[in-house]
């Protein structure tokens, strides 16, 4: 088959590392991988056969540079990563692929729907009957008060947070019995809990910021990885979310969840998104979308990834790819771990 190169971004992303791996690995086609990342010394940079630091998406420059390193490079697909590039491709997609570069980023409208909060939730509960936590978007600081109360604060957990975020940036939960001194002495540092009384401190001033308010759902917590042509839903793999770092999992199972499948299927019809893309589930609830890739558990017979580049390039059909399912090794496990690099600048 024709030689690829692909175009990586974030490549300093917790699973970049991995997907770059893995892009290499493939054995039906020589693959080059161009890794890009605002961070000059991102670990792609030293797995990636070419690396190029770019400023960061919100950055003037950002889509100019873009589109000359897939010039320059000779690109054919662009596979998109971060969750604050990704709408901006989208709303440029045409750029790039006036260029003969394909991208794997679903419509804007589509992503702006699931990355935020409140608007995923309303559209799911407008167009399906998908289970979702009980929620409120209070306006102001009563508002959020008159929100907490309702969900059965202080006898029940209540957690928030805000319309748009990436990984655990602004989620916290709302637990009036756990003292501050068990919170200091047991708890890590990056524990998500705060009281009430907290909350009206930082915000009784200035203001207030775009919040969901949500019933604090507890039970078995389940990440979804779904591959999908215009809210035509063809492959999902579920794995359980045994634990997670920083807001990114770092242990997990396939497994076999027709029930939650389905309900994939259902958000992606009523959400119309492409390519690869995450959604989080606890309790069989949905707990939110990301619309981009995120943790996969790869396979030899079974890499997501190339399944979405070679979708863009129209390689594989919708029914190629369904076929894949049967090929899901259910039980298969995953660690994420740390590891190090080392390398003499001057030399």
């Amino acid at each position: 088959m024709k030689p690829l190169k692909i175009l990586v971004s974030a490549a300093g992303a917790p699973g970049c590392s991995t997907l770059i791996r893995m892009f290499k690995k493939i054995e039906e086609r020589p693959i080059e991988v161009v890794a890009v990342d605002m961070d000059k010394e991102a670990i792609g940079r030293f797995l990636a056969d070419r690396f190029h630091p770019v400023p960061p998406a919100d950055h003037s420059e950002y889509l100019e540079t873009m589109l000359s390193i897939v010039k320059n490079e000779g690109v054919d697909v662009f596979y998109v990563v971060s969750s604050a590039e990704i709408l901006k491709i989208a709303e440029n997609k045409s750029l790039f692929e006036n260029m003969g570069c394909r991208v794997t980023a679903s419509d804007p409208e589509a992503i702006r729907i699931a990355s935020n909060k409140y608007s995923l939730y309303k559209t799911l509960a407008e167009k399906t009957d998908v289970p979702l936590p009980r929620f409120y978007y209070p306006q102001n600081l009563d508002e959020f008060v008159e929100s907490v109360r309702k969900l059965g604060y202080p006898d029940k957990r209540v957690c928030f947070k805000p319309h748009e975020s990436k990984g655990s940036r602004g989620f916290r939960i709302l637990d009036e019995h756990i003292s501050r001194r068990d919170l200091l002495l047991n708890y890590k540092p990056e524990s998500t809990f705060m009281s009430l009384e907290e909350f009206i401190g930082i915000f009784q001033e200035g203001e207030f910021p775009q919040f969901i308010v949500m019933e604090h759902v507890e039970g078995n917590d389940y990440d979804a990885m779904c591959l999908a042509d215009r809210g035509e839903p063809l492959l999902t793999t579920i794995k359980t979310r045994e634990a997670s770092r920083w807001g990114v999992i770092v242990k997990g199972e396939l497994v076999n969840a027709p029930e939650l499948t389905d309900i994939c299927e259902k958000i992606t019809r009523a959400i119309p998104l492409s390519y690869n893309f995450g959604i989080q589930f606890i309790d069989r609830k949905v707990i939110e979308i990301n619309p981009r890739p995120s943790t996969f558990i790869y396979q030899e017979d079974l890499n997501e990834p190339y399944l979405a580049v070679k979708l863009a390039l129209g390689e594989i059909s919708h029914e190629e790819i369904r076929a894949y399912k049967e090929k899901i090794r259910y039980g298969r496990r995953m660690i994420r771990y740390m590891d190090q690099v080392f390398w003499d600048e001057r030399r």
